[in-house]
């Protein structure tokens, strides 16, 4: 399938590894050149090596925290200068700790917010002037399946999460003239380190043992499986490309069937 692709230019943040990094993979594999950022330049700087090797694009790095709202914008300045333009931008961010409601402190909902929620517009507010010259752009998210179907003891990605939902409806809406897609992708429980963190807090809590609870899962998935990270990419690459000239505004869910509404 021609995706339209070849020579674009992607930034993604969350991009060393999970999701974050199976999208950036799936780009390159499409001929897309990169900018891609996370917290550790150790992780980014391998990550960079394997994609340059692998599929001859270009691949800009910057090790930061996307709570850090100047370095966020500086990231998108440098990756205009450097490449000319950028077309994609995939905001990626881990998620809040897994917790009952009545232990949450005032902090954890400030980190909640800034990580999840305010991170994705500072990105959006940085690169859509970008694409308004240009009159094309894709602007992506991704969040959870908690968007659609909050889950037990994940009361702040169930709550901070679903205002991805607004932002990505509100961009659609205000820059479809210009060209600008918008839309969020939900995954349910993709095989990524932050299921073992989930595993591990609830085992913490429950004394069930790991793959007990894993099974739980699974056994809520139609598919009788946990997702995985290209899955999540391969949606990516759909959105970004020409072949969603029509998609605007929308939550795409990845779950292999597990939400249950209509």
């Amino acid at each position: 399938m021609e995706t339209g692709l070849k020579n674009r230019v992607a930034l993604l943040t969350g991009a060393s590894q999970g999701m974050g990094r199976a999208a950036a993979l799936a780009l390159a594999g499409e001929g897309v050149h990169l900018a891609l950022c996370a917290r550790r330049h150790e992780t980014l700087d391998q990550l960079a090596s394997d994609i340059e090797q692998q599929h001859r694009v270009k691949v800009h790095t910057q090790a930061f925290d996307v709570q850090d709202v100047r370095a966020v914008e500086q990231f998108v300045t440098n990756t205009v200068q450097l490449f000319d333009r950028v077309d994609i931008a995939v905001s990626n961010a881990g998620g809040p700790p897994p917790k009952p409601f009545l232990q949450t402190t005032d902090e954890e909902w400030s980190s909640a917010f800034s990580l999840n929620l305010h991170s994705a517009a500072t990105l959006a507010r940085a690169v859509i002037p970008h694409m308004q010259k240009q009159r094309w752009g894709r602007f992506i998210t991704i969040s959870s399946i908690t968007v659609r179907q909050p889950q037990p003891d994940l009361v702040l990605s169930n709550a901070i999460r679903t205002g991805i939902m607004g932002l990505v409806r509100t961009l659609a809406t205000d820059f479809g003239k210009d060209g600008i897609l918008s839309n969020n992708v939900a995954p349910g429980y993709i095989a990524t380190d932050r299921i073992d963190e989930l595993v591990t807090s609830r085992a913490a809590k429950t004394g069930q043992a790991a793959n007990e609870i894993t099974r739980a899962w699974t056994d809520q998935i139609p598919l009788g499986r946990l997702g995985l990270p290209e899955e999540i990419a391969d949606t990516i690459v759909w959105l970004a490309s020409e072949r969603s000239s029509f998609v605007n505004g929308q939550t795409i869910l990845v779950d292999g069937g597990m939400y249950k509404g209509l």
